[in-house]
C-alpha cells in the first residue's frame, strides 16, 4: 500500500503531527538502550576486513555489530569483467557508489553505466546486478541496510578457490533471502 495514502486514510499522519514525541526512533533491550553502547569509529582507506567473495574483493568497513544492525558498508575493488548476476534481496536495500572506474548496473530491468561519483539504489525485492566494464579496476562503496548480509559474504569467502560451486552459492545466499533470477 502507498504510505502517503495509508497515513491519510488512517489519520495516523495527523496523530503524529499533533502529538510530538509520540514516535521515537529508538530501540531498547533488556540491557538498556542499545544505541547508547555504539562506539564512534574512523576507518582509513587501507583498513577493514578483506574478503574475496567469488572474485569480488570486498573490504568490510562497518558491520552490523558496530552499527546496531542498521547498516553494513564495504568497498568493492574489482577487476574488469567481474560482477554479480541478476538477483533479488528480500531483506536489505543496497546503495552503490562508484569511486573509480565504471560499473554497468541493472536495477529493475534498466541498465546504465555508473561513472566516478555516480550512485544507484536497489531496493529489496527488485532484481539488480552489476559488472565492472571498461579497462580499469573499479572501486565501489556498497551499503546494505539493515545489516546481516556480511555473514553471508563471510561464508561465501570461505568457499574453495577456483570456479564457484553455483548450487552451493545459491544455498548460502538463500539463507540470507537472496535468489538469483
Amino acid at each position: 500500500m502507498d504510505r502517503k495514502k495509508f497515513l491519510k486514510a488512517t489519520g495516523v499522519g495527523l496523530g503524529f503531527a499533533l502529538v510530538p514525541g509520540l514516535v521515537q526512533c529508538q530501540s531498547s533491550t533488556a540491557d538498556g538502550d542499545y544505541f547508547d553502547k555504539l562506539e564512534p569509529k574512523v576507518i582509513r582507506d587501507e583498513e577493514g576486513n578483506v574478503l574475496n567473495v567469488i572474485g569480488d574483493i570486498q573490504t568490510h568497513k562497518l558491520i552490523g555489530s558496530e552499527t546496531g544492525n542498521q547498516i553494513v558498508e564495504w568497498v568493492d575493488n574489482v577487476e574488469p569483467g567481474v560482477g554479480i548476476p541478476p538477483h533479488i534481496h528480500t531483506r536489505e536495500d543496497e546503495i552503490f557508489r562508484v569511486i573509480k572506474g565504471q560499473v554497468e548496473i541493472m536495477v529493475d530491468g534498466a541498465t546504465t553505466i555508473l561513472n566516478e561519483g555516480d550512485v544507484a539504489f536497489a531496493p529489496k525485492n527488485i532484481p539488480h546486478s552489476w559488472t565492472v566494464v571498461g579497462t580499469e579496476k573499479a572501486k565501489m562503496i556498497t551499503s546494505a541496510f539493515p545489516a546481516g548480509i556480511e555473514h553471508m559474504f563471510t561464508e561465501l569467502s570461505q568457499l574453495p578457490p577456483g570456479p564457484p560451486d553455483f548450487p552451493m552459492v545459491v544455498e548460502i545466499c538463500a539463507k540470507q533471502g537472496i535468489t538469483f533470477v
